[in-house]
């Protein structure tokens, strides 16, 4: 029997002999055979004929399906979708390209794609928002759909992007207790100055403005206004979508001043201990940051103790006659739990043992929230990570055990520190260093150093595992090279040339402690030339131009600063000696530091840097010379040529000394314009400081001090920092270098 073409809902019921599939170019027969639901000798009818091209419109290949029967065999018709072979943006200036392609790669537009025009309508829309985001409501996006052989069509948005709409006016209505310039003052968002350019403050942004009220509602509810709010917020763009007003209803409610604290609940008996945590002080105003950091502290204890859950509520008793307000601490620990399992997520180069090595809390043990903590700060200071968080997730169907998630986000650890100096000396002279401080997501470090000065050329490897042993015991392995040919104005070339490898191991004692003990083998050549201190030939003529030493060393450092990379508080300390006990030069050297932060507020920050360096020659002999402490410039005392200060020789030579002093204070603001925002910053500094030969007494009269200013910039290369220095204190015969330049490192 044989059937005329017909349309598939026309079909008459009848048994698949065959099956045949026309139209297709790109996508395989077996795709369509393995989606129908219909195979040969099936009964056909139109409940499942129908089902058949849902399931293939379902694969979203195809813009066109259709079902005939000629004779007994079915006959699936299809025309497929076109491929995206491009797709291209025009006049995308504010998004780099490649950005904008991964963003749509993500969503279903990308090569080889088929091409579905829903998705290009989604597109749209994805673009104006992201360009909404950045200020331009201006922005218009056409795609143009472009065919091409084989099937295929190019893509290309074209984006008018407009000019960006600025804030023009910001007011605050409503407020009594403050003024509107200083309310004004907290927000990041403003009407723009002359840095608006680099800052993008003058550009409204939603999720900013919520912020900025945010950081209005906690000014007011720490000083004492606990029934402060935001009644409503107007945001006005003019017609031609350029300028934005906003506008910010307030009502500040009365000033209550706290006239109690008192605990009810279950803790643990432990009364004494909880009050001890209190931070709320009656007879203050009200501090919503003292009541949020006081149940903070709650949880925290009760987490010390197991209970994972603890629920604190301080619950307000408002006396309205006396605007007073007392607060009642209510406490209920719940359950104790233990920790099943401990997650990492986010860590997509590091290893997980990287970041599992430093926790202090176990699985299958009882939560400790101290411990937990702890182990978040150890793997923050890693310095792998921009940001580092513990969840705590409940077990379904356990309620004594609870999962820990440590959620990181990483960041390039790879860096490039580059330093430069002007003097009229040297001109310009640069520093480089290449570091990695998570080779191949291990943990390890490795790096190179490199100065390029004419005076001092260094060439140094070096190589950490902080955990060489399963303990935490860390392993340093160093090659160095270095040539030192001190300040000489009268052309000497002679220098002194110093190779060495070493390894040292470090220990930690506690968390926040380690000690350091290695040791080195190292030799120094005195390489001939002319106007060579008189210094260097006496102690040549004494014991030989080639001198060797192995010098042991013992260290401890602590460091308790909020970052390594832009500190804004907390104290660093270390203490290095070096012990040389045999070979040629024999002696002890040892050098201090101290480092303290210290933020006045939200824009100001006071730094303090303070070294002390001292050595000595033993077994008789004199303290080697080419161990001498150098003081002048980049990292000592700025204002003055590098290395330039203390004992010179007849030729005028700066011979460096085994005592060192250097001090260093700054003042760390806001750049003008820059409102607050802390990655462009000014700084003052004054510097102090000097080198004192063997047998010199310590003279502060004799301290040289430097001024200056400079410009603090958190760039894409690391910190930069551009500073001038103009000595104050300063005697005949210093060599002066005012205007230094410096990324990557401090002081």
């Amino acid at each position: 029997m044989v059937f005329a073409a017909q349309a598939a809902w026309a079909l008459d019921p009848f048994q698949v002999q065959d099956i045949r599939v026309e139209g297709l170019q790109r996508v395989e027969p077996g795709t369509v055979f393995a989606s129908i639901p219909l195979r040969v000798g099936d009964e056909y009818n139109d409940e499942k004929g129908a089902a058949a091209i849902r399931a293939l419109f379902a694969l979203g290949l195809f813009k066109d399906v259709r079902l005939e029967a000629v004779g007994g065999v079915l006959v699936v018709v299809v025309e497929e979708r076109p491929t995206i072979a491009d797709v291209d943006f025009a006049g995308a200036r504010e998004f780099d390209k490649d950005v904008l392609k991964k963003a749509m790669r993500d969503i279903g537009l990308t090569d080889g794609r088929p091409y579905d025009k829903a998705l290009t309508d989604r597109a749209e829309q994805e673009l104006k928002r992201q360009y909404i985001n950045k200020s331009f409501y201006g922005a218009e996006v056409v795609t143009t759909v472009t065919p091409i052989e084989r099937n295929r069509v190019n893509l290309t948005f074209t984006i008018t992007e407009g000019e960006t709409a600025r804030i023009k006016d910001i007011r605050i209505v409503g407020n009594k207790a403050f003024s509107e310039s200083t309310l004004k003052g907290l927000f990041d968002q403003d009407t723009g100055g002359w840095l608006s350019w680099y800052t993008k403050s003058d550009r409204y942004a939603r999720s900013k403005l919520n912020a900025d009220l945010e950081t209005l509602r906690s000014y007011y509810l720490q000083r004492g206004y606990l029934e402060f709010r935001v009644d409503s917020t107007q945001v006005a763009i003019s017609p031609d979508k350029q300028d934005i007003s906003i506008t910010v209803n307030v009502t500040e409610g009365e000033r209550f001043v706290v006239s109690g604290v008192k605990l009810e609940g279950n803790f643990l008996e432990r009364e004494d201990e909880f009050k001890s945590l209190v931070t709320i002080r009656p007879g203050e105003p009200y501090n919503a940051d003292q009541v949020a950091e006081t149940t903070k502290a709650f949880a925290e204890h009760f987490g010390n103790f197991g209970f994972a859950f603890a629920r604190i509520e301080a619950v307000p008793e408002i006396d309205r006659e006396h605007n007073r307000v007392a607060l009642v601490l209510q406490a209920d620990p719940v359950r104790r739990a233990y920790v099943r399992r401990i997650q990492v997520a986010g860590n997509n180069r590091t290893r997980d043992e990287v970041i599992r090595r430093e926790f202090r809390q176990f699985e299958a043990s009882w939560y400790d929230g101290e411990k937990i903590r702890l182990s978040r700060d150890r793997v923050d200071r890693l310095g792998f990570f921009t940001e580092v968080s513990v969840e705590t997730q409940e077990v379904p169907g356990a309620p004594d055990q609870v999962d820990l998630v440590v959620n990181v986000a990483e960041k390039p650890t790879g860096s490039l520190q580059l330093g430069a100096g002007f003097s009229s000396a040297e001109k310009l002279s640069f520093s480089f260093a290449i570091k990695q401080e998570n080779i191949f997501g291990s943990g390890n470090y490795l790096g190179v150093d490199v100065n390029t000065s004419k005076f001092k050329r260094t060439l140094v490897f070096s190589t950490t595992d902080p955990y060489f042993t399963r303990d935490g015991i860390s392993r340093t392995l160093d090659a160095y090279y270095r040539t030192d040919k001190p300040y000489d104005d009268q052309g000497g070339n002679y220098e002194l040339v110093t190779t060495g490898a070493g390894i040292r191991f470090g220990v930690p004692f506690t968390e926040t402690d380690t000690v350091f003990f290695g040791g080195n083998l190292e030799a120094t050549r005195i390489k001939s030339g002319t106007n060579i201190p008189a210094a260097y030939l006496a102690y040549a003529d004494r014991y030989g131009r080639s001198n060797t030493g192995v010098p042991l060393t013992i260290g401890w450092s602590r460091d308790g600063r909020d970052s390594a990379l832009a500190p804004n508080s907390g104290v660093y300390q270390r203490l290095n000696t070096d012990w040389s006990i045999a070979g040629d030069a024999r002696y002890v050297r040892a050098n201090y530091q101290y480092q303290q932060y210290i933020p006045l507020n939200k824009k100001f920050t006071l730094a303090f840097n303070g070294e002390l360096g001292w050595g000595k020659g033993m077994n008789g002999r004199p303290f080697p010379f080419f161990k001498n402490f150098y003081s002048g410039g980049l990292g000592s005392v700025r204002g003055f040529d590098q290395g330039t200060l203390g004992p010179r020789d007849v030729t005028g030579a700066s011979l460096g000394g085994p005592k060192k002093i250097t001090f260093n204070t700054e003042l760390m603001v806001p750049f003008p314009g820059a409102g607050n925002d802390r990655t462009l910053r000014l700084f003052t500094f004054l510097d102090v400081g000097n080198v004192y030969g063997d047998g010199e007494k310590i003279r502060m009269n004799e301290m040289r001090a430097s001024v200056g200013l400079g410009l603090s910039w958190i760039s894409p290369l690391g910190p930069l920092r551009l500073a001038w220095a103009n000595p104050v204190r300063k005697f005949p015969g210093d060599r002066i270098q005012k205007l230094q330049f410096q990324i990557g490192t401090s002081f």
